[in-house]
């Protein structure tokens, strides 16, 4: 009897060492001493830009685009913390990674080369190569939990946010969450699709200064590719029409739309068995087999290598696939047809022509566009 009080102290002892052993989870934190008054974010666009519109739910501040630019190149959002957004689609490759198609943090490659996000603000028929998502809150979304790319679960994303000593006082400025415990996957994709709007050129190419009268010229080999690619005569003089400008016109050179270029052959009993469909696993439509988004030339030459798969390393392999490449099916674009018959003058275009255009190309390069301290990674 006398070993019993022993007994029960050691037995209370050992309880409390169960006791300490079970983690509790950790309490929310209010932030509402943190000041939420966010600032609408002012966009200057260049000459000739059309008006841009955002979404009533989302519109940019200051605020959602500094949080934006902070998640878009934080490795945080993958699954093992070595890769973020800004790993495919880096400034100096003009939002690209210039890889054929990018590799996941498992080492798995994907089927597509990573897209150009610029001027995204003003795309409204569909994201990514085959428009799969409608806007850019979606498209924040998707990385994270593909797993050949982020490989990680919104779920273990928010919880990463959520006990960050940084993110918690950034989302609040940004959103007005009253505790960490608020920040979502919502608010998260909201914030990165502040900062892709962001990414607007700035009209600084030689292009640009060009057209608005400013102090330099075109080269007479520029000259005369932007009279092959924009179907021009130059002086009554007949230039033949490079089918360029009708779907890569307009001050974003691209049209936005989804169309076959002639980069596969197939029949209508073939098209099902190509390896990539393109717009048609999205909409189903038949007529969409092969079809896929028509990027932007501004910074083209940055953005290396070409096409949804990246088969082209230059211009000069994509201008030869236009020239003499293009392969048949029944959705072929009706503007996309070989150019190299020597019997035929009028569709002839030559190796002169097709250095003329890729010179005219490069005028669309803006390497301040790269440089804005604004697109750079704050880490």
């Amino acid at each position: 009897m006398k070993g019993l009080p022993f007994i029960f102290i050691i037995f209370c002892l050992l309880s409390a060492c169960k006791d300490d052993d079970i983690p509790e989870s950790d309490p929310c934190v209010s932030l509402s001493d943190i000041v939420y008054a966010p600032t609408i974010k002012e966009i200057t666009l260049p000459n000739r830009y059309q008006p841009i519109q955002q979404p009533l739910d989302n519109e940019m501040t200051d605020e959602g685009v500094l949080l934006g630019r902070h998640l878009f190149f934080d490795p945080i959002l993958s699954a093992d913390s070595t890769m973020s957004c800004g790993s495919c689609h880096a400034v100096g490759g003009n939002f690209t990674d210039n890889k054929a198609t990018s590799t996941g943090i498992d080492g798995i490659n994907g089927k597509r080369s990573a897209m150009p996000l610029v001027d995204l603000i003003y795309v409204e028929k569909g994201l990514f190569w085959d428009g799969r998502v409608s806007t850019l809150e979606d498209q924040a979304l998707l990385p994270i939990e593909d797993p050949i790319e982020l490989h990680d679960t919104w779920e273990n994303v928010e919880a990463k946010l959520q006990r960050s000593e940084m993110y918690p006082a950034m989302f609040r400025k940004a959103f007005g969450i009253n505790e960490n415990c608020d920040i979502s996957k919502d608010l998260a994709s909201k914030a990165i699709a502040q900062f892709e709007r962001s990414l607007i050129t700035m009209g600084n190419s030689k292009f640009d200064r060009v057209l608005n009268g400013g102090d330099t010229f075109f080269t007479e080999s520029e000259y005369r590719g932007s009279l092959f690619f924009f179907d021009r005569d130059d002086d009554g003089t007949f230039v033949p029409d490079a089918q360029c400008a009708h779907c890569h016109g307009g001050p974003l050179f691209t049209d936005n739309t989804f169309r076959n270029n002639g980069l596969t052959f197939f029949t209508d009993e073939t098209a099902m068995n190509i390896s990539d469909r393109g717009r048609f696993d999205v909409s189903n439509d038949p007529d969409h087999i092969g079809h896929f988004r028509v990027p932007t030339l501004r910074n083209i030459e940055f953005s290396a290598p070409y096409m949804h798969d990246g088969r082209f390393n230059t211009l000069e392999e994509v201008m030869d696939h236009y020239i003499c490449g293009i392969q048949q099916s029944p959705t072929l674009d009706v503007l996309i047809i070989n150019h190299c018959d020597p019997e035929d003058p009028v569709e002839f275009l030559n190796e002169q022509a097709k250095e003329d255009i890729i010179a005219f190309m490069k005028t669309l390069s803006d390497t301040t566009f790269f440089n804005n301290p604004e697109y750079q990674s704050p880490f």
